[in-house]
């Protein structure tokens, strides 16, 4: 390398010109968005296992209470944003799923008891209502969007139940998928230091928004290594907005099933890279076919955002809504064409007509539901599956020593093809010398004998 001679080298480094620069400091920001990110404590009670020796006097006296068989509390630390004055506050699915009784406390030590609205795993996000007057300090929601790799970002939450903590960084890449986290591939990434407890919390621009509600963290040792991701703000305003109105959160059915577009694919169809989402198959009388996609079109866009896979195709549309029409640039062809996609929810057809199954048989103890768009959605399962499903399992029942799992599909007992719940309820009833079924699980087709 050749050195810079001293006066240009001069002009390269800049020094403070005054006080006011030298005393540039996060403060004021943080001040303003600290008090709406609260603590959120998840309590759960885990019955304990019965003793035998438990009520027994003699053994009492020499073991005490290692026989008490009293229910024990777990509990789970995160943190959540208030995202309304009234008292709604989001955090991840996965800080209060499965919890009987949930807490937020202020960084100023308040405390107060919360509602679960709407919680979603596939999301892997939680609104919650304070039970408590407000109003309360809120963050406003900014368009993710806008966000550029490079930006100036703020976390703020609880790492290690330590109490609020605030971290800077920048934003590292958008868009990143395939994290293991839920079925929407579409992160924010940020080098922002991340720590558990920090889900939930805030990611915040240099305006004071929320852009994003901290997730995830890829590390090998539990702490942070510079790689935190965090869900962004729109599909939180997309899922507060069905919070609101008191109903579930809506996916658009779309009715077709989508590929990546490979390099040689790309390369066959003219493509200068591999980009979009491949049409697979699209099933009869759905939105996907009234609107005219057909198997092998590239979804390219959606309302003008690019679509650079099914990841991304899922995450434009779910943020856009069931309601909406969608304006999609598809390639067929050699042509690019405009297509209006209506964004509808998935058809609950045929019923689910939920029945708990019993007797002396294989799938004795196995909750069953039929198989319809709505469910297949519910239950992350491709759109066109069809048949009967296994909802739950009893745990020790006949179900789960058959190897039974939840999500498992139904698919003939006997050589008989298994159509609704009920023929297979039927089926049951029927004496046989042994058993023989086929599951489908993972895509895979298994077959079970049971004499």
């Amino acid at each position: 390398m050749v050195p810079l001679p001293d006066a240009v080298a001069a002009e390269t480094k800049t020094v403070p010109s005054g006080r006011a620069e030298i005393d540039l400091s996060f403060a004021p920001l943080v001040e303003e968005t600290a008090p709406a990110v609260v603590n959120v404590y998840a309590a759960r009670i885990v019955p304990t296992r019965q003793s035998p020796f438990a009520n027994d006097p003699f053994f009492g006296q020499f073991f005490g209470q290692r026989f008490d068989n009293r229910p024990r509390m777990e509990s789970a630390l995160g943190s959540g944003v208030i995202i309304d004055p009234s008292g709604l506050v989001v955090t991840n699915n996965h800080v209060v799923e499965n919890a009987d009784e949930v807490k937020i406390a202020f960084s100023d030590g308040r405390e107060f008891e919360t509602k679960v609205l709407l919680k979603d795993a596939k999301v892997d996000l939680a609104v919650l209502a304070i039970e408590g007057e407000g109003p309360f300090p809120s963050l406003p929601i900014a368009d993710s969007d806008e966000l550029e790799i490079g930006d100036l970002v703020l976390a703020i939450g609880n790492p290690f139940g330590i109490g609020q903590t605030v971290t800077t960084g920048i934003v590292s890449a958008l868009a990143r998928n395939h994290i293991g986290v839920n079925d929407f591939g579409f992160f924010i990434q940020t080098d922002a230091a991340i720590n558990p407890g920090n889900s939930g919390g805030a990611l915040i621009d240099m305006k004071g928004r929320l852009v994003g509600v901290n997730t995830a963290i890829f590390s090998r040792s539990g702490g942070s290594n510079g790689i935190g991701f965090a869900i962004p703000s729109n599909m939180v305003a997309s899922f507060q907005r069905a919070a609101k109105a008191g109903g579930r959160f809506e996916r658009p059915y779309v009715g077709a099933t989508f590929a990546s577009v490979t390099p040689d694919i790309a390369d066959a169809l003219g493509l200068p890279r591999p980009t979009g989402a491949l049409v697979q198959a699209v099933m009869n009388d759905s939105p996907a076919a009234q609107a005219g996609i057909t198997v092998g079109d590239v979804i390219l866009s959606v309302d003008g955002f690019a679509i650079d896979n099914p990841d991304a195709l899922g995450y434009r549309l779910a943020t856009a809504g069931v309601g909406r029409t969608a304006k999609m640039r598809v390639l067929r062809g050699d042509e690019r064409e405009t297509i209006e996609l209506p964004l509808e929810a998935a058809p609950e057809i045929p019923p689910r007509d939920e029945r708990s199954l019993s007797g002396n048989n294989p799938f004795s103890g196995a909750t069953v539901l039929n198989l319809s768009p709505r469910v297949a959605e519910e239950r992350g399962l491709p759109a066109d599956k069809t048949g009967v499903v296994v909802a739950a399992v009893k745990r020790g029942s006949l179900a789960q020593r058959f190897g039974l799992r939840p999500n498992d599909i139904l698919l003939t007992v006997n050589g008989d093809v298994i159509a609704s719940t009920r023929s297979l309820e039927g089926m049951l009833k029927r004496r046989y010398r042994g058993w023989q079924f086929e599951v489908e699980r993972d895509g895979r087709r298994m077959t079970q004998l049971v004499r």
